[in-house]
């Protein structure tokens, strides 16, 4: 289980019930700035509903974001599956 979506997709998948977020448990997160850029990797557990199926995953999260104004701003969002023994490097 692994995806790439922007947020209205991320909406829609909400709204259907395709996938039922129930818990997720953060273990790390790493952050990069540069400029007005921010990258931020995070790894984490998901328990959810998927399709009507109990699904407990372990994920990297890439999140990036822009900074406009004084506001930050998500450009990018990516769930990739890992097994529980990846670590993110610091």
């Amino acid at each position: 289980m692994s995806g790439t979506w922007k947020k209205d997709e991320e909406l829609e998948i909400i709204k259907t019930g395709s996938i039922w977020y129930k818990k997720a448990g953060v273990h790390d997160v790493a952050v990069e700035i540069v400029g007005n850029t921010a990258i931020i990797w995070s790894r984490i557990t998901l328990s959810a509903m998927v399709r009507g199926s109990e699904a407990n995953t372990e994920f990297t999260v890439t999140e990036v974001y822009t900074k406009e104004k004084s506001e930050w701003k998500l450009l990018a969002l990516t769930f990739s599956s890992v097994r529980d023994t990846h670590v993110i490097k610091h």
